[in-house]
């Protein structure tokens, strides 16, 4: 299934989401006003609020809950993109110039926090209660992964280990607040939220060790594979594994290679070339299709339905997404 035919399966949900979510976010700032539409411009696939449908139709149908569910957690996303271009001082997003560079990061970090209110506000006047603690549950997590991942950024020494948690903590877990979160709306039992949110993590933990393939891929406009996460001094599955693999004198000239040279194109090249010589990008590779079946295994107990199917489909096109 394409992400469009995926799409299909909550269409009307999704169509009514839109207005919803835009309503949550009108001020009588004028400033506050152009900002917001400037970032409602630029919004993507939304699969985050899509998962939260697909989830609660699954499990028993979509409630006002749901709605709820999907805003604070598209409104968390959204502010969390806007916060982390500020700490990593990035300029653009998805080909698009990002707050920070066009206001600066003072404003870009306000916008953030009023996103989180709105988020906040919305559960809150919905008594939605149970849901916010699964989504505060999540913003913990998703900070103390980027706390972890800064805290190792200069060294270089991060482990495996090391490297899911940070994923999982990232990534996983506000994806596992929308199945979570989804299945809750639907008042499915305690068992089945659980499920839903071991979907969610599973599917997480794929969907970024994906993304961190794509760093060692030949790219389609490029002709050669980017090296984007390595100039950055990102360490991340494939090159932790072949570091893994190698020689003590071997791994200690690539990391110096790495830790010293890093913004070249020519040290890019040679790193991704040890991580393809040493297994690194067929073990990404195997993970994360170990991950994606895991995922589609919490999905068993489940009655069938179009929602299963979706739900499923998403795995499949996750894991053979060109970007």
């Amino acid at each position: 299934m394409s992400i469009d035919e995926i799409r299909k399966v909550v269409d009307s949900e999704m169509r009514d989401f839109e207005p919803y979510f835009k309503a949550q976010l009108k001020s009588p700032n004028a400033l506050l006003s152009v900002i917001t539409n400037y970032i409602l411009r630029r919004k993507g696939k939304q699969m985050r609020p899509m998962l939260v449908f697909l989830s609660a139709k699954a499990t028993g149908g979509t409630s006002e809950a749901s709605y709820a569910a999907a805003t604070l957690i598209e409104l968390l996303h959204t502010a969390t993109l806007v916060h982390d271009d500020v700490v990593d001082e990035t300029y653009q997003r998805r080909g698009q110039f990002s707050v920070n560079a066009i206001w600066n990061s003072k404003m870009a970090v306000l916008v953030g926090d009023f996103f989180l209110a709105r988020g906040l506000d919305i559960a809150l006047s919905t008594n939605q209660y149970d849901i916010l603690r699964i989504v505060s549950d999540a913003v913990g997590e998703i900070s103390e992964g980027e706390l972890i991942q800064i805290e190792h950024a200069n060294k270089l020494d991060i482990t495996e280990e090391t490297y899911f948690e940070v994923i999982r903590k990232k990534t996983a877990t506000l994806i596992a607040a929308c199945t979570k979160s989804g299945a809750y709306s639907a008042k499915a039992s305690d068992e089945i939220i659980g499920k839903m949110h071991q979907f969610g993590l599973n599917l997480g933990i794929a969907f970024q060790i994906r993304d961190d393939i794509f760093d060692y891929e030949k790219s389609s406009l490029l002709g050669k594979p980017s090296g984007n996460d390595i100039k950055e001094r990102k360490m991340t599955l494939p090159i932790i594994y072949a570091l893994a693999q190698s020689q003590p004198d071997e791994r200690k000239r690539m990391l110096k290679l790495i830790d010293k040279h890093c913004k070249e194109d020519k040290t890019a090249a040679e790193v991704i070339a040890f991580a393809q010589q040493h297994g690194g990008i067929e073990y990404a590779r195997k993970m994360m299709l170990e991950y994606a079946q895991k995922a589609k295994d919490c999905l068993d107990s489940l009655p069938d339905s179009d929602a299963k199917t979706a739900l499923a489909a998403i795995v499949d096109y996750n894991t053979k997404r060109e970007k």
